[in-house]
């Protein structure tokens, strides 16, 4: 027992030397505590150096970071600001109730399509359908003139910001670019009328070139009711001095003949026609009627056919009124329109409407040059209400309206009757009118203004002065 009470206190040769093996594997050696000096002594030397460079680095990225962060933040607050304004706005809206009267001229009156003042309404968008509506309130409306590339692409959203930018103010120097009766524009009951407003300058200074007018409640008005701003279609001002050479659209039979498309004023055209005669759009259509082709021969291989149709196509526009000119002769009496196509005859005291006139066009066709020989002695009546295909009646002068056997008479220097050949009397030998050549065109080789009348196509040759006519119905 006390063997091996022995044994166990006292630590036998082999754990002797495990612990002095131990204790000689721990103990550092002089070359090594040097060494590991020297390399924490360098650690330390090189953090030192490369502290301020990270501190540097690190501070950038930090402020980027923030920079990044802080922008995201503004960008997604102004998003919902602007998401909650348009959630919240007011679906009330201004509108200009018609498009304006283009062209526009500095200092004419602005009126709409109708040529009546301006007006704003007040509108609900709200809906499928915009509809009219009214405030309990007034409100104040102010007129301001928009750059006319505003909004981009046309696009129909814009903010009041938006709006406000585009706003175009007078050349300096200049007066405000709007004069007139409009400072004071007040909507009620969703109503505004715009007095007289006209520009003081055009619109060729601003890189658009094109103005807009626009309409915005005024600063301090609103009374807390979000209403979204109006504006018209782009157009172009021009100055005053432009509107004394523009062109009527339609033009009216007592215009200078200049005022119709491709017609300059004092040009080239202008002079030719003037030399023969032909001053104003009337005395255009009668001679296209009476004889094209002669119209043509004076004005020349410089005006082409397509200038022609553009020409003819707008004169043809032209309103002809309810006046008609009577022709008369012992036997018969011929109506007129403006432009010298016939819309009635009474011959013998029968009478001829106009679809039945093709009946008696030879006949019809001598009288329409005598009438046009002498236009500026004619007699003239207004018919009201008549319309082109209704007989005109003339005073004192029985009506027999055929069933359904119809007269047919021949022209002068055909008729083996030479009753009317001495009732018309000779045709006149003016060359100024052209007779040998003598051409009256087609009603279906003009449009709209022709509905109202007849027309004839008429060739005829003299030979030792006597008339040998030959008739063409639409250029057969």
């Amino acid at each position: 027992m006390a063997a091996n009470k022995r044994f166990l206190d006292e630590p036998g040769p082999d754990l002797d030397q495990q612990g002095d093996q131990k204790r000689k594997r721990t103990r550092p050696s002089f070359a090594s505590v040097i060494g590991e000096a020297v390399m924490v002594n360098s650690l330390k030397n090189l953090c030192l150096a490369l502290e301020p460079m990270i501190r540097r680095v690190v501070n950038e990225e930090v402020e980027s970071s923030l920079r990044r962060s802080t922008s995201s933040l503004t960008r997604s607050s102004s998003l919902r600001i602007q998401a909650l304004e348009s959630s919240s706005s007011s679906s009330l809206q201004l509108m200009f109730s018609k498009n304006l009267s283009l062209p526009i001229f500095t200092g004419s009156k602005i009126v709409d399509l109708d040529g009546s003042p301006l007006q704003i309404l007040l509108v609900d968008t709200s809906g499928e359908q915009m509809v009219s509506t009214r405030l309990p309130h007034p409100v104040r409306i102010e007129v301001v003139v928009l750059d006319g590339d505003f909004p981009a692409n046309d696009n129909s959203r814009w903010t009041s910001e938006e709006f406000d930018s585009n706003i175009v103010k007078e050349r300096a120097g200049k007066r405000p670019l709007l004069a007139g009766d409009f400072s004071t524009v007040t909507l009620r009951d969703g109503f505004a009328p715009i007095g007289e407003i006209e520009f003081t300058d055009n619109s060729s200074w601003i890189r658009s070139r094109k103005f807009r007018l626009g309409a915005r409640v005024a600063p301090g008005s609103n009374q807390g009711v979000k209403i979204r701003e109006a504006m018209t279609e782009a157009f172009v001002v021009k100055d005053h001095r432009g509107e004394l050479y523009k062109k009527h659209h339609p033009p009216v039979l007592n215009d200078e003949v200049w005022r119709l498309e491709k017609i300059g004023k004092d040009g080239a055209f202008h002079r030719k026609l003037a030399a023969e005669g032909i001053n104003t759009v009337q005395d255009f259509l009668k001679l296209s009627v009476v004889d094209r082709q002669k119209l043509r021969m004076i004005l020349g291989a410089g005006m082409s056919e397509k200038m022609w149709e553009v020409t003819i196509k707008h004169a043809r526009t032209c309103d002809l009124g309810s006046r008609h000119f009577i022709f008369r002769r012992p036997n018969c009496t011929l109506t007129l329109n403006p432009i010298c196509q016939a819309v009635h005859a009474m011959i013998d005291g029968i009478s001829y409407s106009t679809r039945e006139l093709s009946s008696i066009r030879g006949y019809v066709e001598t009288l329409i040059r005598h009438a046009y020989v002498e236009w500026n002695s004619l007699e003239q009546v207004v018919n009201v209400g008549v319309s082109s295909d209704t007989p005109l009646l003339t005073q004192g002068e029985p009506v027999n309206h055929r069933q359904e056997i119809m007269k047919s008479f021949l022209p002068i220097g055909y008729s083996a009757d030479q009753r009317y050949a001495h009732q018309m009397g000779n045709l006149p030998s003016n060359p100024h009118f052209g007779y040998s050549n003598w051409k009256i065109s087609s009603a279906y080789d003009h449009g709209a203004a022709v509905e109202q009348g007849m027309q004839y196509s008429i060739s005829e040759s003299s030979s030792d002065g006597e008339i040998t006519p030959k008739s063409y119905i639409n250029g057969d």
